[in-house]
């Protein structure tokens, strides 16, 4: 590699903004996540602000195997009544407005949401200002302008679960008596400067889908941040990457797939993903770059065995294979593993988190796939933290241990011991892998149909160019892959 550059955070470039936060916590699995969620809307004096791809009010946020009428941990409940006990509390949902397949799947949840809300001091709105095909896929809680969530949960029926994966947990119960599969979701929790920007970003979201201008709410005091939480990075400066589709006299965005770039460009050692979707020829050609290096950084990539819709196994899963095959092909020096999580008795584990760690020093967490979509057609937002402060990069690899390490059934020290006399995160994983818990992604076998959907990457557009036109989606995407890797500094920064 030449020389590193300075940061990967370059505001207006790889991020939208940079800002302080005085504290911040990455939370594994929803029910860290819903139990901070209920702490910090007691906390609210002001303002609760959320953007959801999906939402259902009906949402436990402390399920206990059993599920009723009216149940007072339903979050629909939770925040009507805070609404209407504290008026001066401003409460706003604006949540997209899905399409009739994926709303279907839904039980035509959040459209019925507005029902729930209906004639209560709750603001419910759904948002169907992106080009067609598209969606608003950002995940975005912020309490007072003072304590912001951001990751790729939504605040839904079948999110729940915990980091033990149990195969029948009684606790991932649903409103119609059934019980969802075991899933794996990652959100990170900001204070500071970085939640008063977060909050920006959802009023101007707000203001996008309704017309309405909002006012940054007024100072009230407090500190919404949950108790039972603790602050695991300090003092950080935090970047805030988006992604927003070229439409309506507004320019595209694509601030989160230049980051990823430009972060597989600069990694040294260790590149780890977790991600639901893995699709996108640019990051799969900036990956193989690295494999090709005789000293470049060890690759570990965590998705899901099979997606759970028929849509999705058509068109990202068939992909996805591609991606692999390339990479295998790349692996002259044996850096590269790609798995799928089981619980111990052999269930897929879904994962649904988007969160990438870079060496010890990079760590993000947001709403984007490695897809083409998330890359300049749906609406993303990101958290990144970079540092070369000593403690702050051992809380980074921590996090990145503690991530690989629940899969298994290990600690994070574990897996950190296991780094130190197995040679890095490849060899520590295939060292502690002996329940085969993490299973290796093998590409599915491909019909005559499902060879021409991965060929033109269907249902996965790079942007609203070729959001009608897969031929010449193909031809940009593979002539921007033409062009990563050939320097080593190289980032493909819009697609021709």
């Amino acid at each position: 590699m030449g020389d590193r550059l300075d940061t990967v955070l370059r505001p207006g470039d790889t991020c939208w903004r940079t800002a302080r936060a005085n504290r911040a916590a990455f939370l594994i699995d929803t029910e860290a996540y819903f139990t901070a969620v209920f702490d910090a809307l007691q906390n609210a004096r002001r303002s609760i602000l959320l953007l959801g791809w999906g939402f259902d009010p009906r949402t436990r946020l402390f399920p206990d195997g059993y599920d009723g009428a009216d149940d007072p941990d339903e979050v629909g409940r939770i925040l009507v009544e805070l609404a209407c006990a504290r008026p001066e509390l401003d409460v706003r949902l604006l949540i997209w407005r899905s399409a009739l397949p994926i709303a279907a799947q839904q039980e035509f949840f959040p459209h019925k949401a507005r029902k729930f809300f209906h004639d209560t001091p709750v603001k419910f709105r759904l948002d169907d200002a992106v080009p067609f095909g598209a969606c608003h896929h950002q995940k975005v809680l912020v309490i007072d302008d003072r304590l912001a969530f951001c990751g790729g949960g939504d605040i839904s029926v079948d999110r729940w679960d915990t980091p033990g994966h149990r195969d029948d947990d009684p606790r991932r119960i649903m409103p119609d008596q059934d019980y969802h599969a075991p899933r794996h979701e990652v959100m990170m929790m900001v204070d500071g400067q970085a939640a008063k920007d977060l909050g920006d970003l959802a009023r101007e979201r707000w203001h996008r889908a309704t017309g309405e201008i909002v006012a940054p709410p007024p100072d009230a005091g407090g500190d919404p941040w949950p108790d039972q939480v603790p602050a695991q990075l300090t003092d950080v400066e935090v970047g805030i990457a988006r992604t927003e589709p070229d439409w309506k006299k507004r320019p595209m965005v694509s601030e989160i797939r230049k980051l990823t770039l430009t972060c597989i460009a600069e990694a040294r050692d260790t590149i780890y993903l977790e991600n639901q979707y893995f699709t996108s020829p640019l990051v799969t050609e900036a990956l193989a770059a690295r494999l090709g290096e005789p000293n470049g950084p060890q690759i570990v990539l965590i998705s899901t065995g099979e997606a759970p819709s028929w849509f999705d196994r058509l068109t990202m899963d068939r992909a996805r294979g591609a991606m692999i095959w390339r990479l295998r092909a790349a692996d002259v020096f044996g850096r590269f593993r790609a798995f799928w999580p089981m619980t111990p008795g052999g269930k897929t584990v879904i994962v649904h988190s988007k969160t990438s760690v870079f060496d010890d020093r990079i760590a993000r967490v947001g709403s984007a796939n490695l897809n083409n979509r998330s890359g300049g057609f749906d609406t993303e937002c990101e958290l990144a933290v970079e540092t070369d402060d000593e403690v702050a990069r051992l809380t980074v690899e921590a996090f990145r241990d503690r991530l690989v390490g629940h899969f298994m059934g290990y600690t994070g020290d574990a897996v950190a011991k296991a780094r130190a006399d197995f040679g890095g995160l490849v060899g520590a994983i295939d060292a502690l892998n002996r329940d085969g818990r993490l299973q290796p992604i093998e590409p599915p076998k491909v019909t005559a149909f499902g060879e021409f959907v991965s060929h033109y990457h269907l249902g996965d557009p790079q942007d609203t160019r070729d959001s009608w036109l897969p031929g010449r989606r193909r031809e940009r995407l593979y002539a921007a892959v033409r062009g990563v890797g050939l320097d080593k500094g190289t980032v493909i920064a819009d697609m021709p």
